[in-house]
């Protein structure tokens, strides 16, 4: 996967926003799964994934339904983005 910049997790937010509440932590890995996975796919053959885009987190989490931007103090919002890090933190922490 690409580095994370404040794009991409403004991105993966308002796709967890999309997501119902019981699914947003399964749908955070899912998004960083998928954004490692084009990212390969991109080094190895020189062109964005058809599905996932450029490995980027952004382009992951754009593939899916999307919430429209939310103020940053939005509770249910502000949720979002605390799971998504987590799942960031997480992936940092075991590799994977």
């Amino acid at each position: 996967m690409r580095p994370v910049l404040p794009g991409d997790l403004v991105a993966a937010g308002r796709a967890l926003l999309a997501a119902p509440p019981g699914e947003r932590a399964g749908l955070a890995r899912r998004l960083l799964r998928d954004a490692d996975a084009a990212d390969r796919f991109r080094k190895r053959l020189g062109r964005a994934h058809p599905e996932w885009g450029n490995g980027t987190l952004m382009a992951a989490a754009l593939a899916r339904p999307v919430a429209p931007e939310p103020r940053l103090d939005a509770p249910d919002y502000l949720r979002c983005q605390i799971e998504m890090l987590s799942a960031l933190l997480e992936r940092r922490r075991t590799g994977r």
